[in-house]
Parts: structure tokens; sequence; C-alpha cells
């Protein structure tokens, strides 16, 4: 394995090229959506967070009831074995973002007998690839575009908000709907009380001026790591933080948005249904922010991603 170069992955037991990776169309992940899932990313090769992250993943499989087969501290242990042989790959100063996924395995509607029953395992997999930093970079300078969808979020009734799981048609149905109406944003989506929830793929935080950084109610909201290091970082800083419900037109009066997720850490919000957030170019909070978080990881954020940009372009 030493002398590898392309990605290495891990699936159910081994370790093998991340091109020779696959799932069984029959897997209920594929069948029925039925994917946990934790993405995290490194910083100087180490992966950042990775207790926080396991111990969602450990949530997780409990609401959908798999076991994987592994403790999370074995799972631990892989995936930091997986960014160490991916990060060997990749030129100095550049990261990763990596994958953990489990299925239950099988679906038995769809699958051979030989692979159900007491022959059926989890599908376990941990792969890796180099950020892709080309894909957001250029927002640290000029901020992100947003929009409020009028697809909604999963009714808590049908699954807990706390579940990180790939079942997400709503977003891929709100982000194509606000694209037709504002080419390029990304969509916001609203509780079925008309309250703000969270954009697809990342948390929202608001800051009003008098009243600090204000997120959603934390337990109505994904427990995203990323949030939770900005809610830390506020605070050191002396950013009063709180969680409160928002409406969509309290949005509109913020000084400032952020989007905060995994590999760009926290993103300002320049534009909201076409409209400009605050002066319309990033601000001080996030400025403030984004440089308490580079301090912490020891790299610089923004200047990282501007010199990956366009590895891969």
């Amino acid at each position: 394995m030493a002398n590898m170069t392309e990605p290495v992955a891990y699936q159910s037991g081994r370790f093998l090229p991340l091109s020779q990776t696959s799932v069984a169309v029959y897997d209920a992940g594929f069948v029925q959506g039925v994917t946990v899932a934790e993405q995290l990313r490194t910083f100087g090769g180490k992966l950042f967070r990775l207790g926080a992250h396991l111990d969602r993943l450990g949530r997780c499989l409990k609401i959908v009831d798999v076991d994987p087969g592994l403790s999370l501290d074995e799972i631990g242990r892989i995936a930091t074995d997986v960014a160490a042989r991916n990060h060997a790959l990749l030129a100095a100063g550049d990261d990763l973002g990596l994958t953990i996924f489990v299925t239950p395995g099988p679906y038995a509607g769809m699958a051979p007998a030989e692979a159900t029953g007491e022959h059926c395992r989890p599908t376990v997999c941990i792969h890796a690839r180099a950020v892709a930093f080309r894909l957001w970079a250029e927002k640290f300078a000029h901020g992100e575009s947003v929009a409020i969808s009028t697809v909604r979020q999963v009714p808590e009734d049908c699954w807990p908000a706390e579940l990180k799981c790939r079942s997400r048609m709503h977003y891929y149905l709100a982000d194509r709907e606000v694209a037709r109406r504002h080419p390029g944003s990304r969509a916001i989506l609203l509780h079925h009380d008309d309250t703000v929830c969270e954009a697809t793929t990342a948390n929202l935080l608001a800051y009003f001026p008098g009243e600090g950084l204000v997120s959603p109610p934390l337990d109505r909201i994904l427990p995203g790591i990323s949030v939770a290091v900005a809610v830390e970082l506020a605070k050191k800083l002396g950013i009063p933080f709180r969680e409160r419900k928002i409406r969509p037109e309290q949005l509109r009066s913020a000084e400032e948005l952020l989007l905060t997720s995994t590999s760009p850490c926290v993103i300002p919000v320049t534009r909201l249904d076409g409209q400009p957030v605050g002066g319309g170019r990033p601000g001080a909070i996030h400025a403030q922010l984004l440089a308490a978080w580079s301090e912490l990881v020891g790299v610089d954020i923004a200047a990282q991603a501007m010199a990956f940009r366009g590895r891969d372009a």
C-alpha cells in the first residue's frame, strides 16, 4: 500500500484503491437512502474534531438501529489511517475531505438470497479526496448568495433533526427551485411553522447589532460540528450568542449572515433573495470568526483555499 499513487479507501473490512469501491444496487443505502454519513476535513493533515464527528455518528446509528460491526474507536482509527495514507499523495499545504458512511447492507426485497439473512452485513466505507477549494474559495472575498426556498425542511415527526443522513431529496429540490429564481444562489429552508431552519448542507447564523450572533434553536437543526465551533469562537471573542426562532423577514434585517460547514468552515452571505445583506460585502463578524478559526487550526483558511482553488479545475 505504501507505493500507491491513487487514493485509498476502506470498505467493509479492507483497504483498497478508491476506484475499486462499490455499493451494490440492492444495498438499502441505494434502494431506500438509508445512509448515515459524516463529512470531515483535515488541517495540516490532521482530522478536525474527529471525536465530535464520531459521537454524532454513534447517535445517528442508534436512531436508524444499525450496528456497523465496529466500535466508534475502531472507526476513528481507520479514518485516521485513511487520512494519513491519502494525505501523503497531496502537495505540500493541501488538505483532505474525508467521508464516513454506513448503510444497513442488502435490502431484502431486492437482494439475492445469499446476501440476506445471517449473511447480511452493513456497508461501512471511509474514503477521502482533496478538498474542493475551487467550489468556494472566492466566496471568502465576495460572499455567498442565498434565497429562501418554498421547499420545507422534513418535519421532525418524520425523522429527528439530529439525524445526519443522505436522504436529502428536499435539499436537491430546494437548490434547484432557488436557482431558477436567483441563479447562483443556494437555498435556505424553513420549518413548517415558517421559521428559519438551515441552508442545504450548512447551518445558518445571523448577526444583529445589539443582540449578537443568533442561531435557530439548536435542538431543531442538524447539530453541525462547524456551527458548534463558530459558537465556541464567538464566545471567546466576546461576541454575544443566543438561539431563538428567526422569521424570514428578520433575516432581511440582519447585519451579517453566515454559513457554517465542514470544508469552508464559515462563509459570509452577501445577498439574500437577490438583495444585499448588510453592506453587500463580508462583514467584521465574519472576519473575526475566520481569523479565530484559522488560529485554532494553524492554517490560514482563506489563503489555503485561494492557493489551491485551481488545482483540479
